[in-house]
């Protein structure tokens, strides 16, 4: 698989206090196996689909104990010269660019209003070794109440073009590289409690929706959002029971038809 072009979504991980919680939750909800932990990577764990790898799970660092997350990576070509652009259009930079053996090189960021996310300069690991099959990753969105400055910044900092989706009452706006739609940016409104910031929310391929939010449920997750159809696919948003948010779709069911959009 070759090397993701700029500003592609190209890997997902996630830290866990309780990594064992974690692989039970996920192996039985999204149907994941995993590797072996890599103890000279902090116990980093590889979560496969069909021995194809899909995302990680990894135990909190000393002092960085709290609330779980997940985090999407974009692909850099120099994660250096990345870390710099995020600097310049008002990011923070929360981890300096750290090479990780002869894997690649990983920087973490915040966009202006402060959506964490990461950054991946492939070496030897390229990232999902599968996308858009059941388990594996479908779709991220940068949900932001700042929705102008996340446009300026991540406009500046990757190649995207951008496209807002017409009506539907929503601020939606969609980031391509090349032809391709890579990730969407969402404004957050009212519906948002105040306490809840900006977030990068990740997407998961899943058979059928209903199952996946049964078996969530029955394990301790939380329904933020749905079961919903969409021209796009049956679609629900959830919290782990460790907190972490992300969103389960079945792209097979389909409903409506696809939005237009207008170049921006």
């Amino acid at each position: 698989m070759a090397v993701q072009p700029e500003g592609t979504p190209c890997w997902a991980d996630a830290m866990f206090s309780d990594v064992e919680g974690a692989k039970r939750f996920y192996g039985e909800v999204l149907g994941w196996t995993f590797g072996d932990a890599s103890s000279e990577y902090g116990s980093y764990t590889q979560a496969f689909v069909d021995d194809k790898a899909v995302a990680a799970v990894v135990p909190p660092m000393p002092g960085q104990e709290g609330h779980s997350q997940w985090c999407l990576y974009l692909a850099s070509p120099d994660a250096a010269a990345t870390a710099a652009k995020i600097r310049e259009n008002g990011g923070q930079v929360l981890m300096e660019p750290m090479k990780v053996g002869d894997f690649g090189t990983m920087c973490l960021a915040s966009e202006p209003s402060g959506a964490v996310f990461g950054v991946w300069q492939g070496g030897t690991h390229e990232g999902f070794e599968a996308t858009g099959v059941p388990g594996a990753y479908a779709w991220a969105e940068v949900f932001t109440r700042e929705p102008a400055k996340a446009d300026a910044f991540f406009a500046a900092v990757f190649p995207y073009a951008q496209k807002q989706m017409d009506g539907g009452g929503m601020d939606y706006r969609m980031y391509n590289v090349g032809d391709e739609t890579v990730l969407g940016r969402m404004a957050m409104g009212d519906e948002f409690p105040p306490e809840v910031p900006s977030y990068v929310n990740v997407y998961f391929t899943v058979p059928d929706c209903d199952e996946a939010v049964a078996k969530a449920t029955e394990l301790g997750g939380i329904v933020r959002f749905g079961p919903m159809d969409s021209p796009f696919g049956r679609f629900a948003a959830l919290s782990d029971p460790q907190g972490a948010a992300f969103t389960v779709i079945d792209v097979t069911t389909t409903k409506g038809e696809l939005p237009t959009s207008t170049d921006v």
